[in-house]
């Protein structure tokens, strides 16, 4: 199975200088947690995702006019569309992440997969492992005294 299939198309984005505001109105309106964040031609340039707004910024106590660049994750795991179904799943269980965005050849982004995506393949034991993997660094995290 190809992420094509399963994949989240045209997401949501935001630009790097738009404000955290805006994109928790887009998290909101589109129920998700993670956003991808484009240069003017579509090109991903990172992700801001529900955790980067509440705990790089409105932990530290940053304003809702700030922009996204500040907060946002800028070291992104992606995929294709045409990445297999389990080359997928062994890049989030690497990289610990719920979602990923998907980007085409030239680098824009088309899609999103996440957990919830997987989960509907119905291919249970691939996401009990996929949820267990990923969950694991987050045990590890909060026996550190980390949330």
């Amino acid at each position: 199975m190809k992420i094509s299939e399963i994949m989240t198309s045209d997401p949501a984005c935001c630009k790097k200088d738009e404000n955290l505001q805006e994109a928790a109105k887009l998290m909101v309106e589109h129920d998700c947690g993670e956003i991808p964040v484009v240069d003017d031609d579509g090109g991903l340039v990172g992700v801001i995702t529900d955790r980067d707004v509440c705990c790089r910024a409105v932990a530290e106590g940053m304003p809702a006019e700030t922009r996204i660049e500040e907060v946002m994750t800028r070291s992104v795991v992606s995929v294709t569309p045409d990445t297999s179904l389990e080359d997928c799943l062994t890049s989030m269980e690497n990289s610990q992440v719920r979602r990923v965005p998907v980007i085409d050849d030239d680098g824009k982004c088309c899609g999103m997969v996440s957990q919830a995506d997987i989960a509907r393949t119905g291919r249970d034991a691939k996401t009990a492992e996929l949820v267990q993997e990923i969950s694991r660094a987050r045990a590890d995290e909060k026996s550190s005294g980390c949330c």
